[in-house]
């Protein structure tokens, strides 16, 4: 019985270690040139994008940078899915609803629970790049005057 057990846990580790190796190692840059940026939901103002890093933003588990220039105002907003962050560059202020503001500085992490509404200031000088690990699908939706359920 201990050896069919032993013999069970090789094959469960030797199975993963297989889906694993399915998957390739990345490293990426917020300043690679072959990032490709496209745009941001409609409500957001011009000047803002988004590249995808990993995954399929439709699905779980996909990976962005954020982009905003200097001196941006990012409306007030929601999304489905909690957000892990950090951001890459820049000084950027975040409020969410019922929470002190918050002063994200480059290098640092932040969590934001699923249908938290929030907004956000980039300060004046650098783009804030944050980067943003998303549990469900990516998706931004703006307040307005419907309360979130």
């Amino acid at each position: 019985m201990k050896n069919t057990t032993l013999v069970l846990m090789v094959i469960l580790f030797a199975m993963c270690g297989y889906v694993n190796a399915q998957d390739k190692a990345l490293i990426i840059s917020h300043k690679d040139e072959a990032l490709q940026w496209g745009p941001c939901p409609d409500f957001i103002p011009s000047g803002c994008a988004i590249a995808v890093l990993q995954g399929d933003p439709a699905d779980q588990n996909a990976d962005i940078f954020f982009k905003v220039p200097g001196d941006f105002e990012i409306p007030h907003h929601f999304h489905t899915s909690q957000e892990r962050m950090v951001l890459v560059s820049g000084t950027l202020d975040v409020q969410y609803d019922n929470h002190e503001k918050a002063t994200i500085k480059e290098g640092e992490f932040a969590y934001g629970p699923a249908k938290l509404p929030h907004s956000a200031y980039c300060h004046k000088g650098d783009d804030c790049v944050l980067y943003i690990g998303f549990v469900e699908p990516v998706d931004a939706m703006p307040i307005e005057s419907t309360d979130v359920e």
